[in-house]
């Protein structure tokens, strides 16, 4: 799968800008805060139809302007000439419109899956650092775009969700009557159910790639792994919510179910975060995503599209050579878009393993023009 260009109108700090795409390595190279991220945003949002850190669309659109659109042409490769056209606007006040080849989507979750993609930005070293909510996306992530049964499951699972805990507070820790709270109970089952089989299936594939990816960028220094914790693992979801009916009600919100699911990150059996440097941290982010970036493709039948956000910051350069001698593999990687601060290190860098097409872009205040093309 490749995307051969695509523009941004009234995107953060873009006016307009159209970008033809190389076949395999894509390098936007700029000063902090000229908009090298948000091209790669750009690439992500029209993969899965929203911000890869879940903030509202509204934070996209240029100020003083009331939308922005974006528009890619994704190829197969397969049949020369076709191409896919994906347009999607945002308009203040208004519904979010993602339309494949003149189609909109009937629901945009429609969307998720057909376009994989992974991401790797600065703030990724989240996952490890903060609260259990980061690494739920990662799995809820994964396992949404190869499973449009999961996706479909979490929504209503979300949605049941909110509705419980809106019940919840509006008793306001009185005890609550006429059932709906049982009714929510029961609905809750079917989705909870499913989800903690997907992500228990998910982990054991999971854990090997990043295992194999860390020994790979690390040359086999550290040992890593994860293990999922889950209040399911247990009980069932059933069993969960009617011994903490009662606290839920004091609490006023749900305290139980796969909406506190959690990874467990380790490194030589010790807590990750506890142990590692910066390096390490930044190296154990880049195995995860290339883990995720493995199993996408094995799930899914299709290379994705690699989204690589200032890769060198905190890595020695043996870690980056390693890096990018392992995705510099046409047969396991495809087209991988890169951002980095520093021209001349990210051509020097490319020229001593990469062997095949790549573009580099020059940014600066919203605006582009490609320097290098093979």
């Amino acid at each position: 799968m490749l995307l051969t260009r695509f523009l941004l109108t009234n995107f953060k700090n873009y006016d307009y800008q159209l970008v033809d795409c190389a076949g395999r390595f894509n390098c936007f190279v700029g000063e902090n805060g000229s908009g090298k991220t948000n091209l790669l945003e750009a690439i992500y949002y029209l993969c899965m139809g929203k911000a890869y850190d879940s903030s509202s669309d509204q934070y996209a659109v240029q100020h003083g302007e009331d939308f922005f659109r974006l528009e890619g042409r994704f190829s197969d490769g397969k049949v020369k000439g076709s191409e896919d056209r994906i347009a999607l606007k945002v308009q203040k006040r208004k519904r979010k419109v993602i339309e494949r080849n003149g189609k909109a989507y009937d629901r945009l979750a429609d969307h998720v899956g057909r376009y994989p993609v992974v991401i790797v930005v600065p703030d990724d070293v989240r996952l490890v650092h903060e609260g259990s909510e980061y690494r739920r996306r990662l799995l809820n992530n994964s396992l949404s775009q190869t499973d449009p049964v999961y996706l479909e499951k979490l929504l209503t699972y979300n949605k049941v969700l909110s509705q419980r805990n809106a019940l919840l507070k509006q008793a306001g820790g009185q005890p609550l009557s006429g059932g709906l709270l049982e009714i929510y109970d029961q609905q809750l089952l079917e989705p909870a159910s499913y989800i903690h089989a997907a992500r228990q299936a998910f982990v054991k594939p999971f854990t090997e790639q990043l295992r194999a990816a860390q020994v790979m960028i690390s040359n086999e220094k550290e040992t890593v792994g994860l293990r999922y914790r889950s209040q399911l693992n247990d009980q069932s979801m059933e069993e969960l919510l009617a011994e903490r009916t009662e606290k839920d009600r004091i609490l006023q919100r749900t305290s139980g179910g796969i909406h506190r699911d959690d990874l467990v990150f380790t490194q030589e059996d010790h807590p990750l975060k506890k142990v590692a440097s910066q390096g390490q941290l930044k190296t154990f982010v880049l195995s995860l995503k290339l883990a995720q970036y493995h199993l996408l493709r094995q799930q899914s039948g299709k290379r994705p599209l690699l989204l690589l956000d200032d890769i060198f910051d905190k890595l020695d350069s043996k870690r980056v050579t390693q890096l990018l001698q392992l995705i510099n593999q046409p047969e396991e990687y495809g087209q991988i878009f890169i951002s980095d601060t520093d021209p001349e290190r990210m051509q020097r860098l490319l020229a001593s393993v990469v062997e095949t097409d790549y573009a580099q872009f020059r940014v600066a205040a919203g605006s582009l023009q490609t320097e290098v093309k093979v």
